[in-house]
């Protein structure tokens, strides 16, 4: 393996070790705060300590933080790989830093969506941070496979992200609303990019089988993905 393929690998491994725990931790603390609320209604009591909704709003904070983070560098790791490969810096330098200049702003809008009180301004970096996400997954050397969108680890990663962001977003609104619509809200989305989670599951494994080393390119890539069919070589002697 070539450092470009050890690079490949930074993507699924914080994606393993740090995005599907908090997904199970975050799910399970969600579960154990609705059970605890209809007990609190029904009976007034509930045997489920009080600290479970507060500890899977801290969770699902860091649960965006990551998601957002994960997607980043699954966009960005193949996109460099596109500029080196093309030599795009001499070529179209202004793209490059456009590139650039929206990763930044990314992140800065993300950081500023942890921040930020007032509704208008939640709304506006969480905008900001979605249209960050989307311009750079749409540029040339991401593998999107748009054959295939149903099924494609990237659109499912970018849907869950956005999900993610808005979650974040409405957090504040979720407590201050007395006609828990927001929460209903947060409840069906949040069950959305759970199901994209587990399909992530699915697709990145699938991804990594596909995906060849750099030193197989040539010959993978001439194959017809749609079509399921590869050039025949010659036989061997």
């Amino acid at each position: 393996m070539k450092l470009i393929d050890l690079i490949r690998l930074v993507h699924p491994t914080l994606a393993v070790v740090f995005v599907f725990p908090l997904i199970g931790m975050v799910s399970h603390l969600a579960w154990q705060t609705l059970q605890r609320r209809r007990q609190t209604q029904a009976e007034g009591k509930s045997k489920i300590p009080p600290v479970v909704g507060p500890e899977h709003a801290r969770l699902g904070r860091w649960l965006t933080g990551s998601v957002v983070g994960v997607v980043l560098i699954g966009v960005m790791v193949p996109i460099s790989k596109h500029i080196a490969k093309n030599n795009i810096w001499s070529t179209q330098p202004t793209q490059v830093i456009l590139i650039g200049f929206f990763l930044v702003a990314t992140i800065a809008a993300l950081v500023a969506l942890y921040y930020a009180q007032k509704k208008v301004w939640r709304a506006v970096f969480a905008t900001l941070t979605g249209v960050g996400l989307v311009v750079l997954g749409a540029q040339d050397g991401v593998w999107r496979r748009g054959f295939e969108w149903w099924v494609s680890h990237y659109y499912y990663g970018i849907t869950a992200a956005l999900l993610m962001v808005f979650s974040l977003a409405i957090l504040p609104d979720i407590y201050q609303d007395r006609t828990h619509t927001w929460r209903k809200i947060h409840i069906v989305l949040n069950c959305i990019a759970l199901l994209l989670f587990i399909g992530q599951g699915f697709t990145g494994t699938r991804d990594l089988l596909e995906i060849p080393l750099s030193w197989q390119e040539p010959a993978v890539y001439s194959c017809d993905f749609q079509n399921l069919t590869c050039p025949q070589g010659q036989p061997q002697p």
